[in-house]
């Protein structure tokens, strides 16, 4: 898909809807370069308006030789001859003006051809992981947790990420991200044949730039009618599209949640150290024993992990009977900076909550984590079959 390197939203807000659905936003270079790292298929680079010349042009210069096959289009306020000649000798592929919508979805449709051309059609398939957040118990602060995750593992836009809010009811993911969508997953309702990539990108809302945001219907009686196949759909539809996917869910177990759970990579398990979170922790851990879901794939996380409360990290593997993959000590800038709109890992990289969360996403992601080069929140930038279980669930065959 292609990339756009563009610090300014109304420039990005004019070129996305010119690009095919999936196409990702970075605001520098330094995302550019790991994005280009891990997305091998990568044909077309857009350098925005708002990039000045000399990076474009360097960039161009730099992708000539080691990427031969990634072309490069400068979008500019205005064409000249002199921006034209620079540009044909650094290597871009094209400089089209700002607004010239014909001019810049022909190159982007030509570059797309040179790159086939170059490397021939592989016919390879892009599936991304699915991370689902998951506690039994309210309050323990798994949206925040999923938030912060998901912004971790985009790495300022050099990983596509999208968050899906799968509190049907009462999730809080827009207004903990200071979002107003236009669109929710209600909008898909009834669409689990028809469903496309293109379908679901126009439901998605873009949080600063590079993270995705499936928001929740914004009336809980709509929860009735988001049927488990709809969600399956919404889930492997993203997949096909993005990195990673975050699920942040309800404290239940009900059809949908068992859905995303059944189709989860990776599921992080939220929890506080008081006995009844751990009580229900612990059977709802035994429900996804006797289901057999993400059975090996489990992650603990222990939120607000003081042990002057009397219960310290060794007692509480004991209980669940799994280790403890990330402690997030409590903090009152926790709180702050969820009521500001600006998550932690974004706001305060160097937190202790912060670098915890990032571990947490380098230890999924298989690879380091960097903190954003800025504190304002902006960037710094086969499988098992499935057969029927208990309930007519489906669950994966034991490995």
């Amino acid at each position: 898909m292609p990339v756009v390197v563009e610090p300014q939203d109304q420039s990005v807000a004019a070129l996305l809807p010119l690009l095919p659905a999936g196409s990702q936003v970075v605001a520098s270079r330094g995302p550019l370069s790991g994005w280009l790292d891990r997305h091998l298929d990568e044909y077309v680079v857009v350098v925005g308006p708002g990039v000045d010349l000399e990076t474009g042009l360097a960039i161009s210069h730099e992708l000539r030789t080691t990427r031969p096959t990634v072309s490069v289009v400068l979008v500019v306020g205005h064409v000249d001859t002199a921006v034209l000649v620079r540009a044909m000798k650094a290597g871009a592929r094209d400089v089209v003006a700002l607004g010239d919508t014909a001019a810049f979805t022909t190159a982007v449709r030509q570059a797309y051809d040179t790159s086939e051309a170059l490397r021939g059609p592989s016919g390879a398939r892009h599936v991304g992981r699915l991370i689902t957040v998951f506690s039994p118990k309210g309050g323990v602060g798994k949206t925040t947790v999923a938030v912060n995750l998901a912004l971790a593992l985009s790495e300022g836009g050099a990983r596509r990420v999208c968050l899906v809010d799968l509190d049907l009811a009462f999730g809080d993911v827009a207004i903990t991200m200071q979002l107003s969508p236009t669109h929710t997953i209600e909008q898909a309702i009834g669409s689990e044949v028809s469903l496309d990539l293109a379908t679901v990108e126009g439901l998605l809302t873009r949080h600063q730039g590079s993270l995705m945001v499936l928001a929740a219907p914004l009336h809980p009686d709509v929860r009735e009618r988001v049927t488990p196949a709809l969600v399956v759909t919404v889930l492997r539809t993203l997949k096909e599209s993005f990195d990673f996917v975050v699920v942040d869910t309800p404290p239940s177990l009900d059809d949908q949640i068992l859905t995303a759970l059944d189709e989860t990579d990776e599921c992080i398990v939220v929890a506080g150290l008081d006995v009844p979170t751990l009580k229900n922790v612990k059977v709802a851990l035994e429900t996804l024993d006797v289901l057999n879901i993400a059975r090996g794939h489990r992650h603990l996380v222990l939120n607000r992990a003081d042990e002057a409360v009397g219960i310290d990290v060794d007692r509480v593997q004991t209980i669940l009977q799994m280790p403890v993959s990330a402690q997030l000590p409590s903090s009152l800038g926790v709180a702050a900076a969820t009521n500001s709109g600006t998550p932690i890992v974004t706001g305060e990289p160097g937190h202790p909550v912060s670098q915890a969360i990032r571990r947490l996403a380098a230890s999924l992601s298989g690879v380091t984590v960097a903190p954003p080069t800025s504190s304002d929140g902006r960037h710094a930038s086969g499988a098992p079959r499935a057969r029927r279980g208990m309930f007519g669930r489906r669950r994966k065959e034991p490995a």
